[in-house]
């Protein structure tokens, strides 16, 4: 997948810029189309966009003693005391600083990702639980509109196995797919401080002939262009 990785934040950059994480470990997947549909779409727009392609980076999702460059406390772990005693001098784990930066340095954050268990991938939940650190991302005091990525925009772009008929008609066993995705949506990117725009679904893509799927593409790249152009 063509993306862009940056050493450094690039918080000087002129113009605006987009972080687009990536949570689907096929190149030549539906997702992997999307992604690359926003890349081009974005960057038509003037905007510098970096891609976090977890899978390809080989992103470790398991919050953990490694999070850490030093411990403050060497008796008991608690991720949250850690994180809230490493995040003023940045004593995280390289991956989870260069996450962070990315983050930083972006005004719009996408993430793309396929629906599994009616839930995000546990590669893109572990990507929340390890760099969306309390400290960085939020503290008891910041939270939801106060949180500390308030003035950051956000979007979810998610691929279904079902069709919309399919996944409507399950609604009484799971939810709808707003409610499904509340947990993450709300819980998550809201709960941070970001402004949560429409999300994108593709409905069932593997379903679909290949005129179907470039039509789905061509729907994501007008999506894009009414919410974040």
């Amino acid at each position: 997948m063509s993306s862009v990785h940056p050493d450094r934040p690039s918080a000087d950059r002129a113009g605006p810029s987009a972080l687009i994480v990536h949570a689907h470990p096929e190149p030549l997947s539906m997702n992997a189309s999307l992604t690359r549909a926003a890349v081009d779409t974005l960057s038509g727009l003037g905007m510098h966009v970096v891609v976090s392609d977890l899978y390809a980076e080989n992103f470790q999702p398991v919050a953990g003693r490694g999070d850490f460059r030093h411990r403050h406390s060497l008796d008991r772990l608690s991720i949250a005391h850690e994180q809230r005693h490493a995040a003023p001098t940045r004593a995280f784990a390289d991956d989870i600083l260069r996450e962070q930066d990315r983050i930083v340095a972006a005004d719009v954050l996408l993430f793309q990702f396929p629906l599994w268990w009616y839930a995000v991938p546990a590669i893109l939940k572990g990507w929340a639980d390890r760099v969306l650190a309390e400290g960085f991302a939020f503290t008891q005091d910041a939270l939801f509109e106060d949180g500390l990525l308030r003035g950051k925009r956000a979007m979810i772009a998610v691929t279904t196995g079902g069709t919309q008929q399919e996944l409507y008609d399950d609604r009484r066993h799971t939810g709808t797919i707003e409610e499904f995705l509340k947990p993450f949506t709300g819980g998550v990117l809201s709960f941070v401080g970001l402004e949560v725009l429409p999300a994108f679904v593709a409905y069932a893509p593997a379903s679909l002939s290949p005129e179907g799927r470039e039509a789905q593409l061509g729907d994501y790249r007008a999506h894009l262009l009414t919410h974040i152009g």
